[in-house]
């Protein structure tokens, strides 16, 4: 999780440790920009309104000409730029494809790198420091995105079933802005609980990569009577599998759920709590949480 909220007035970037698997082992990718005359991880300046995970992948898109998928959050980095402070946050990325890179004025050349040969060529320390905590980390095997269900309403609005009741115009909404950044991960399923608000809260992704949405009832919150903690050890359980099986996943559930699932894999008693509609990036090194869940 990364702490402090950006000042007001910061100029926001976000970029990547693009790497590939080369002759020698990982190879990770630097640029160089003839207007500094530097050496720097990919990175740009957001959008008005874009999600840094989503402008991370752009810039690096922008400015190497290879896609890449996301894996784990990196450092984020705070200095001072034009007169104000400047935040770029960094995550690791996998490439798994490229256009063939074109020389241009903002990029002129990219390098390919192993990670110590990188961090001695970068221009700028924080950049050293951002690749040396890439370096750190174990073989990421799978990325899942785990969300709550989106707005449903009120309680007292619906008379059926509390597991019938559906998405209200607001839930809709956040399940819509949901669906592309939970599609950054390339997941190969979709996994939701049975109530109707958790999968109706998958639809739109499910649409947007022609992914059916299974039903999963480890993911439920127990019903009166039930061990709530054997119930948060399944969902637990059901995600850390995804990191074994080295497959990518989005999965949704109610509030309790989530934070209990989230507080048992990182093994931390903080707080989880997730707004309606939002989620967390979890990177797997096979059954293995890394660091601490990242809040998208």
């Amino acid at each position: 999780m990364v702490s402090q909220v950006p000042p007001a007035d910061a100029i926001r970037a976000a970029g990547g440790v693009l790497w590939q698997a080369g002759a020698a082992g990982v190879e990770v990718c630097l640029v160089h920009r003839p207007r500094y005359g530097d050496w720097s991880l990919p990175k740009g300046k957001l959008e008005p309104g874009e999600h840094p995970l989503r402008a991370a992948l752009r810039e690096v898109a922008e400015e190497t000409d290879v896609r890449a998928v996301p894996q784990a959050r990196l450092p984020r980095v705070r200095y001072r730029s034009e007169g104000r402070p400047k935040v770029v946050d960094y995550w690791s990325m996998r490439a798994v494809g490229t256009g063939g890179f074109q020389p241009g004025t903002e990029v002129d050349e990219v390098r390919w790198l192993a990670v110590d040969a990188a961090a001695g060529l970068a221009s700028y320390r924080h950049d050293a420091q951002v690749l040396s905590a890439f370096a750190a980390l174990p073989p990421v095997t799978a990325s899942v995105v785990l969300v709550r269900s989106a707005h449903a309403g009120g309680r007292s609005a619906w008379s059926g079933p509390a597991i019938g009741r559906p998405l209200d115009a607001e839930g809709w909404a956040q399940a819509r802005w949901l669906a592309p950044l939970v599609a950054l991960v390339a997941p190969v399923r979709l996994l939701s609980a049975s109530a109707r608000r958790c999968r109706q809260t998958l639809d739109p992704v499910a649409t947007l990569l022609d992914l059916p949405v299974e039903v999963d009832d480890d993911l439920d919150v127990p019903p009166a009577g039930q061990n709530r903690d054997e119930c948060v050890s399944a969902a637990a359980a059901r995600l850390a599998g995804f990191g074994a099986a080295g497959t990518s996943a989005v999965v949704c559930g109610q509030g309790a759920m989530v934070s209990g699932a989230l507080k048992r894999l990182s093994g931390r008693s903080g707080d989880f709590a997730t707004a309606r509609g939002g989620g967390w990036l979890l990177a797997f090194a096979g059954a293995t949480l890394l660091a601490t869940p990242d809040p998208l």
